[in-house]
């Protein structure tokens, strides 16, 4: 960079076009010194030292580093890539098969592992492991309610926006073995999505409490956004996403419009540089408020997907709008001249609600960056 960092280069981009093969580069450089700095870690969160944690594997985000490990092996063909994420979802099932906390974040933990996996390679035994992962998914199908429950425990009729991203799962199973009832359950549930979690001005509902016997829906409770009124960002983001990703499944316009709804408000809620704060309307207002660069990279992915799904000048403001949020992101938000820091992206917003992980790296905003700079750079293999 003769003396001049990635940053001070960057900062002088109108447009992430003009910067964008040397920042995959220099993204291919921060992933190999991942695989280094990580080895067999499961990551959630790295805080002011720049260091990764390590979960258990049944935590909701042991998907998304084996997950950038396969999109950079299938964007480089490189082998060391494909070598550190090859026996990720062995070690998910065989956690499958002792006491554990698996839930409706099995899409998270699946798709980026054994789905991937079986479509890069045909492994029969990534392709067992997604079914069967489907199957779990599906049992946690409250019929009356038409909605998949939210964690474990004593919440039998909680159901959360998050699952819009897990839906992928079921969908991928309907298809690969032929069997309708997961595309039922994937659209009976994403219906509930569209119809009680998206509110009308395209805010969203975290969590949403239904009577399990009955099905009727009891209240809206706040989870990690500000409250059951405000609108928390990448509760957001998951929706905007997952409808995006629903649509190109089935094919049915009322997600495609459920995505769009919540894009629009998302766009018009965002601050001048791009990346929102935590939640779009917390009580006092925005000032001092925390960003969260996991809900602008899950996001810009999304709109991504819708850029795709609408060819033309509408989907080119899906795609403009995308860009700018992953420009700002790489200018303005990464660890590029931090070679010691092990995540990609600062500034994420975890739970403030219950003061849990502020201002810190999250592995899925790394994970949905990585993705939405890939989609752009050509890769159409989707895990989501």
């Amino acid at each position: 960079m003769n003396g001049i960092t990635y940053t001070e280069r960057w900062k002088q981009a109108d447009r992430l076009e003009d910067i964008l093969p040397e920042v995959w580069t220099a993204l291919r450089e921060k992933v190999d010194r991942m695989i280094v700095q990580l080895g067999d870690k499961s990551p959630h969160v790295a805080k002011d030292d720049g260091i990764y944690d390590d979960m258990r594997l049944d935590w909701w985000t042991s998907g998304f580093w084996p997950g950038i490990l396969w999109i950079m092996h299938e964007m480089t063909g490189e082998a060391r890539y494909k070598d550190a994420a090859w026996g990720w979802d062995e070690k998910l099932e065989q956690k499958m098969g002792m006491d554990n906390n698996f839930h409706h974040d099995v899409g998270f933990q699946f798709l980026p592992t054994a789905v991937i996996k079986y479509k890069l390679t045909q492994d029969a035994d990534a392709r067992r492991r997604g079914l069967q992962a489907a199957n779990f998914l599906a049992g946690r199908f409250n019929l009356k309610g038409s909605f998949l429950r939210a964690w474990n425990q004593e919440k039998t009729g909680w159901s959360i926006v998050d699952s819009s991203m897990n839906l992928s799962l079921l969908f991928w199973a309907a298809e690969e073995i032929g069997d309708p009832r997961f595309d039922h359950i994937g659209r009976a549930h994403a219906d509930t999505v569209a119809g009680k979690f998206i509110r009308e001005d395209g805010s969203v509902n975290h969590i949403l409490s239904f009577d399990p016997q009955t099905g009727e829906l009891i209240e809206s409770l706040g989870g990690q956004g500000a409250g059951p009124d405000s609108a928390w960002s990448r509760g957001a983001a998951w929706a905007l996403h997952g409808m995006a990703n629903t649509y190109r499944y089935t094919g049915d316009v009322q997600y495609l419009h459920a995505a769009q709804r919540v894009a629009h408000y998302f766009l018009a809620c965002l601050p001048e540089d791009a990346v929102p704060h935590w939640d779009f309307r917390p009580e006092g207002g925005l000032e001092g408020e925390p960003r969260d660069t996991s809900a602008a990279s899950c996001a810009a992915s999304g709109l991504l997907e819708l850029a795709e799904a609408l060819p033309g000048a509408e989907g080119q403001l899906y795609a403009q709008a995308a860009r700018r949020i992953l420009l700002s992101l790489t200018r303005s938000y990464a660890t590029w001249d931090l070679p010691v820091h092990e995540a990609i992206l600062l500034e994420g917003t975890g739970h403030k609600p219950a003061g849990q992980n502020v201002n810190v790296s999250l592995i899925y905003g790394d994970y949905y960056y990585v993705e939405a700079l890939a989609k752009l750079m050509g890769w159409k293999t989707r895990i989501f």
